[in-house]
């Protein structure tokens, strides 16, 4: 029997994980596309755009029962993971202390250890010609004050990601970091807390749609990173040039935040 090509997309039910479900949707030869998110009511939408191919799978991945239940699927389906493209996580910009020990850990849980986990699962199944694309961020070219979990994860998911590239060059399988700069999705709003400190200043921001087309087009061109806009690649080759001591400077001054060293008692 033939096996049944597959993309799996987490996040899928909004922002640019829902962007990638509808560029997707466009590619040739697949016959399934498993859309993963927490919010079933977005996910049913999803479904109606495509009801031949999509199939939504409402669930928390940072529990262990539901990747067990995803590795049990792919393991009892002949299936050909095609495209894996992790999108699931989120952001809290705030110092330290604004967020609970529960929500610190959980971040770091679903930025990383899920992303991580997804790949563990689907790399068994896939094939010649197979695609991983992790969300990382323009956060993961610098350390960033006042949202540290959150842009420390994206460094592990970038690293992460180009190393594994590295690796699986000899089966002939492309793993992508796409690190966007401000995109307008829910993540900022979610990720706003109240507090004196936090991220608040969000310049160049785009819309999803156009930093996942050009993640595709990257991803199919073997990149290991894709990097959209002008401004997000100056932001790269800046943090190649300078000390990250002063790109965290960089960082507070667009923020309007003072440097707590500085700050007069």
């Amino acid at each position: 029997m033939d096996k049944k090509n597959i993309a799996v997309i987490t996040g899928a039910s909004s922002g640019i994980g829902n962007e990638f479900l509808k560029m997707l949707l466009k590619e040739q030869g697949l016959d399934e596309l498993w859309a993963i998110g927490r919010n079933e009511e977005r996910l049913k939408e999803a479904k109606d755009a495509d009801k031949g191919r999509v199939r939504i799978f409402a669930m928390d991945l940072t529990e262990q029962k539901n990747l067990d239940i995803l590795e049990a699927l792919i393991v009892s389906e002949n299936v050909n993971v095609r495209w894996l493209v992790n999108c699931a996580g989120f952001a809290k910009f705030c110092d330290y202390g604004g967020i609970d020990r529960e929500t610190s850990v959980n971040m770091i849980d679903l930025n990383i250890g899920v992303l991580v986990a997804m790949g563990l699962i689907c790399l068994p199944y896939m094939e010649k010609g197979g695609h991983i694309v992790n969300m990382a961020s323009q956060a993961a070219f610098q350390p960033l004050p006042y949202q540290n979990i959150y842009s420390s994860t994206k460094a592990f998911v970038r690293n992460y990601t180009r190393a594994l590239n590295v690796e699986l060059k000899s089966k002939g399988i492309v793993a992508t970091a796409v690190c966007p700069g401000w995109m307008q999705t829910r993540l900022i709003e979610r990720a706003i807390v109240k507090g004196e400190k936090g991220t608040r200043v969000f310049p160049h921001i785009v819309y999803p749609d156009v930093v996942a087309k050009k993640a595709v087009k990257d991803a199919k061109k073997a990149k290991d990173i894709s990097v959209y806009g002008l401004y997000t690649k100056m932001s790269h080759l800046v943090a190649k040039i300078l000390p990250q001591r002063c790109m965290m400077g960089i960082w507070l001054r667009q923020q309007r935040l003072k440097n707590t060293h500085t700050d007069k008692t």
